[in-house]
């Protein structure tokens, strides 16, 4: 069984990421994409579905930390003779991918074991493998993978095996390499100099971060985190490395979060905006406006990494499921949603990079309109809402706001223009203003004070603390007030925020990034202190190496959903500098 994901910690080289536990396993690892068949699966699945360990035969578990400012995981196991550290990081891609597993004799010696568990194709697919001394070539299908050691190796039936001792001063390197079956085994690397230019790298990136925060350390790791889910191929924001981590443990709410949500990549080109890096940002705006084409009115809640439109949803059905929360699904049948809240998030986005100084161009311009106008026919229609249901469609008020935020921003950045369709300006403004209208009217409970979660609804949702950082009312409106306090009276426990009053009576964790949406409106109130609570708790679950998923279940204190979950850590980043500093604001220019 897998171990709670607080155990768990993500190296990365931008093209992938690998999960390494507390007791020296790599339980997942998708190869050569993040949206690649996984070929360590024991995360989701038993030990027999993939893993590689690396670890002294008598020390289950290590103390472990990320050097600072990297993404290079050091993990230190003491035994009763010795201690011995384990680094474990991926080089930057300069030809094969490549996972490298330095051992480190520290002090006395160590009795050390070494397991790789090769399953391509989600757990399954075994390779035939072919062993020399101190390497190990395995092909299926069209993948050759080899692991390249400083000790001896062996095959141990449809595994590769080795036990070793580490000595006070020893150090050993393991090199696991994926090529093509059809083409000769990779080029062996110096993973001495690898380890040297992967530091380099990452120090010289979160080098540039300079923003004053009095959270610098938790900024900088979720800064680096948030980094490593970017497609360096592509542009392309995964909202988190894994899938089918579930919401609720023995649960089925288990979902493929390997993908480019187009709300989730608007966030994090606001939190990376915000921090001051430009780069990612334009390389985004490339990846979205490739993805969305000549066709803006077909626009998706998600695509894949390349920017595809196929992630048609199937069910691993041989894993048995983290902790046997089964199904294991793989793509995302929400592709295909409507959530009207994402034509305001990307044209809202496209302000702030405009705001920072990125350069728009004819093809933004036009994908802009196209948006506008898409907005002004299906505005009014119901759709799944920001939290994916699947259950029946609803006029949601943020969703609604976010509409209105689409045609806010079109306004006011084309009103004065001397190109302007003065018509469809026209047009747009009196829909803006009835939008407006109707949202306060249908979206707001006179009787219950305060706006509701979606038209009809007698409940309360935590996405409607965006409602005035977006600018849709000033913080200081009296049903704005009324809304955040009884989101605070309802949806907060212990500190942490719930997504709705149905996920807090079900047995679903707080949902984290809206610890950092409710900072940002007590901050905005003036409230500061109560701001800094806020965001203070959401630090205060971070796992030791400073990692969040997605959501924190109160009754177990675990953990839970997919992880590490770029949302929560985009929610920290813009909480940690807003409130020390100045933010790009989402009001509009």
């Amino acid at each position: 069984m897998a171990p709670p994901l607080e155990d768990y910690a993500m190296i990365g080289d931008g093209h992938s990421a690998a999960l390494v536990a507390a007791n020296g396993s790599v339980d997942w690892l998708c190869w050569p994409r993040f949206d690649s068949d996984a070929c360590f699966a024991a995360l989701v699945g038993r030990d027999d579905n993939g893993h590689w360990s690396l670890a002294p035969r008598d020390a289950p578990r290590a103390r472990r930390r990320y050097r600072d400012d990297t993404l290079i995981l050091d993990s230190e196991f003491v035994t009763e003779t010795g201690v011995v550290r384990v680094t474990d990081f991926m080089p930057e891609r300069e030809g094969a991918p490549a996972l490298v597993r330095i051992v480190a004799g520290l002090r006395g010696f160590a009795a050390m074991q070494m397991r790789l568990r090769l399953r391509q194709g989600y757990g399954l697919i075994p390779p035939w493998n072919e062993a020399e001394e101190r390497q190990v070539i395995g092909r299926v299908g069209p993948d050759l993978t080899v692991l390249r050691a400083d000790v001896p190796l062996r095959c141990e039936g449809r595994d590769v095996g080795a036990e070793f001792a580490v000595h006070q001063g020893d150090r050993y390197a393991f090199v696991l390499q994926l090529g093509s079956s059809r083409k000769p085994a990779p080029a062996a690397i110096d993973p001495q100099r690898a380890l040297a230019d992967t530091e380099r790298y990452w120090r010289e990136w979160i080098g540039r971060f300079a923003k004053p925060t009095d959270w610098p350390e938790a900024v900088r790791r979720s800064l680096i985190t948030l980094k490593a889910m970017i497609s360096r191929t592509t542009g392309g924001i995964i909202a988190a490395p894994t899938t089918s981590l579930p919401e609720i443990l023995g649960g089925d709410a288990n979902w493929d979060y390997r993908f480019c949500w187009l709300r989730d990549a608007a966030f994090a080109i606001s939190a990376l905006l915000n921090a001051g890096y430009r780069a990612e940002a334009e390389a985004w705006r490339d990846w979205i406006l490739r993805a969305i084409a000549g066709s803006p009115e077909h626009i998706q809640v998600m695509y894949r990494l390349d920017g595809g439109r196929e992630l048609n949803e199937w069910t691993a059905s041989w894993l048995c499921g983290y902790r046997w929360s089964a199904p294991v699904r793989v793509g995302n049948k929400a592709a295909v949603q409507r959530q009207i809240d994402v034509f305001g998030e990307l044209i809202d986005v496209m302000e702030l990079a405009t705001k920072a100084g990125i350069a728009r161009n004819a093809h933004w311009n036009a994908v802009e309109r196209a948006i506008v106008e898409r907005v002004a026919e299906v505005w009014g229609t119901p759709g799944q809402g920001i939290w994916e249901s699947r259950g029946e469609p609803r006029r949601h008020v943020y969703g609604q706001v976010m509409a209105w935020v689409a045609l806010d921003r079109f306004l006011k950045r084309n009103g004065k223009a001397s190109d302007a369709d003065p018509h469809l300006l026209k047009r747009l403004a009196a829909l803006r203003t009835e939008m407006h209208a109707e949202i306060c009217r249908e979206g707001f409970d006179s009787g219950l004070d305060s706006f509701v979660e979606y038209y009809g609804s007698r409940q309360v949702g935590a996405a409607l603390l965006l409602m005035p950082v977006v600018g849709f009312l000033p913080i200081d409106d009296p049903r704005i007030s009324a809304t955040i306090a009884r989101i605070e009276r309802e949806l907060v426990e212990d500190g942490l925020v719930y997504r709705t009053a149905e996920s807090r009576e079900s047995s679903q964790g707080a949902f984290l990034p809206c610890s950092g949406w409710l900072a940002d409106c007590r901050k905005m109130q003036g409230r500061d202190e109560a701001a800094r609570a806020a965001l203070e708790r959401m630090l205060a679950v971070r796992n030791d190496v400073g990692l969040l998923s997605e959501e924190y279940d109160l009754r177990r204190r675990r953990l839970t959903g997919n992880f590490p979950q770029g949302l929560s850590h985009m929610a920290l980043v813009n909480s940690a500098i807003g409130l020390c500093g100045e933010v790009l604001q989402r009001s509009g220019p």
